[in-house]
């Protein structure tokens, strides 16, 4: 009794609406959604199939939560998007739900901010704490760690894994895996540093300086890449460049840098 639904809404038989959500006129709300406590959703917005949305979030006009995934081998199977707590979703925003063929369900955390036009294909996983600016793009089955930043305009191949705390600048094209902490941009993209001012905001400066070696050694030395990702482990306890060496490590599609000598890296600031 306590929610704000607007006559005009429309919301199937079956749906579960939490304490204090505010529904805006012209509206549509599946009859197998559920909908959080203290959620809001501005109006012209649908909320399509099996989806679940989270404690708190914010979801502005016209967005298309949980519409049938854009994938010609879809079959009416059932799949899910599951929205955790906190998110900004702005306008004209699309989240597709999973496929049988990546494990049924697309996955949002909590507390990220998800800009005008950014849509979310099939099966994509998305941590805490990111920002998506208006218009980037994410094909099937990528995942996105923690507090990173994906610029606008920005399109993500599909498979495509971005660890948490990097920084993809806009207008970027993405075809392979960006390592933690680290930033990139360019079409095709490629790594052009630390993602330094995002580091400074969460982890201490002896961190980041260990960071700064390991990011010398791994794309700066000419050496096998994941050769460097053993020894660096082998010598150093460091939480964040285990980190680092572990996703270098597990990449499947590669990690996209020109080698460059450290002297020109030292000139560039890139280190």
């Amino acid at each position: 009794m306590s929610s704000k639904i607007s006559p005009h809404a429309i919301i199937e038989d079956g749906a579960v609406i939490g304490k204090d959500v505010e529904i805006a006129a012209f509206c549509f709300i599946s009859s197998k959604a559920i909908i959080g406590d203290g959620t809001t959703i501005a109006h012209n917005t649908c909320i399509y199939g099996k989806t679940t949305i989270g404690k708190n979030n914010k979801i502005f006009s016209h967005a298309a939560i949980g519409s049938i995934p854009q994938d010609l081998k879809f079959n009416g199977e059932d799949v899910e998007l599951i929205i955790g707590d906190n998110n900004t979703i702005r306008e004209f925003t699309l989240f597709n739900p999973g496929t049988k063929g990546g494990g049924s369900k697309t996955i949002v955390g909590n507390n990220n901010l998800f800009m005008a036009y950014v849509h979310l294909g099939h099966d994509v996983i998305i941590a805490n704490n990111c920002i998506f600016a208006n218009g980037a793009t994410l094909a099937g089955h990528v995942e996105v760690g923690s507090f990173a930043v994906i610029g606008g305009m920005t399109p993500i191949h599909q498979f495509v894994n971005i660890g948490d705390y990097a920084m993809i600048g806009g207008a970027s094209a993405l075809s392979q895996d960006i390592p933690p902490y680290c930033m990139a941009e360019g079409n095709r993209a490629s790594l052009k540093g630390l993602n330094l001012t995002g580091l400074r905001r969460h982890i201490n400066r002896d961190d980041i300086n260990s960071l700064k070696s390991a990011y010398k050694d791994l794309f700066g030395s000419g050496h096998a890449l994941k050769d460097t990702a053993n020894k660096l482990k082998e010598d150093t306890s460091n939480l964040y460049v285990n980190k680092l060496c572990d996703f270098v490590l597990k990449t499947k599609r590669g990690i996209p840098f020109k080698r460059k000598s450290v002297e020109v890296k030292m000139k560039e600031n890139l280190i």
